[in-house]
């Protein structure tokens, strides 16, 4: 399973980098403005900043709705670093242009997905991953990780190449739940990461040792 962090905070992206278990980086609009980061250039900018901090693929978004806007700030993201991935959203001509990028060889990455028909349209336009937004689902009381099951079951069924993203994750637990259900790749805040690390006997046994040390030496 991949890990990658959803922010736009560099501070936070070079300490789960350092932890040497960072695979990629997703962003969009919101985390971008959250950090203060604004206008074209700044934000083109920082997209390059966290290329360069990564060794992993980084989603970039698109702000057009419409199939020829997105082609032409997609095309523009892809110019920046080689490890752009360009970020569409589920519309349909989100998907016409997923096609136009897959076609040329360009990673993309389908987000703001709610449904196994949303994930299948995307897999059939040769999406290099789907995000399905499982904390969002949770968030109007609806099941986001029996979403994850049912488009693993479908790409499976068509050995898709298209990589499930779980997108929105908000705490451990999802991690470790879309690790069972074989999600290729997570995206979350640095805490649902680091908090993998917590186990309160991990904490006791560690101390025991050090005191059974400091008692001998």
């Amino acid at each position: 399973m991949k890990f990658f962090i959803d922010t736009a905070n560099l501070e936070q992206i070079k300490e789960a980098q350092d932890m040497g278990i960072l695979d990629g980086v997703t962003t969009n609009p919101s985390l971008m403005a959250k950090e203060g980061i604004t206008g074209t250039n700044n934000i083109l900018k920082h997209y390059v900043d966290i290329c360069n901090i990564v060794d992993g693929d980084v989603s970039a978004e698109v702000i057009s709705t419409d199939f020829d806007g997105m082609v032409r700030e997609g095309e523009a993201l892809a110019e920046l670093h080689d490890q752009i991935v360009i970020k569409l959203p589920m519309i349909k001509d989100g998907i016409k242009a997923c096609k136009y990028f897959s076609d040329r060889g360009i990673k993309t990455n389908v987000t703001l997905v709610f449904s196994p028909g949303q994930a299948l349209l995307a897999a059939k336009a040769g999406a290099t991953y789907v995000s399905p937004f499982i904390g969002r689902l949770d968030d109007i009381s609806t099941d986001g990780l029996n979403l994850i099951a049912e488009i693993r079951h479908i790409y499976d069924n068509y050995a898709f190449d298209t990589q499930i993203l779980a997108a929105s994750v908000r705490h451990t637990m999802h991690v470790i739940d879309c690790a069972k259900l074989g999600a290729d790749v997570m995206t979350g805040p640095l805490s649902s990461i680091t908090g993998l690390l917590k186990h309160p006997l991990t904490d006791i046994g560690l101390e025991k040792f050090l005191a059974d040390y400091k008692k001998g030496n």
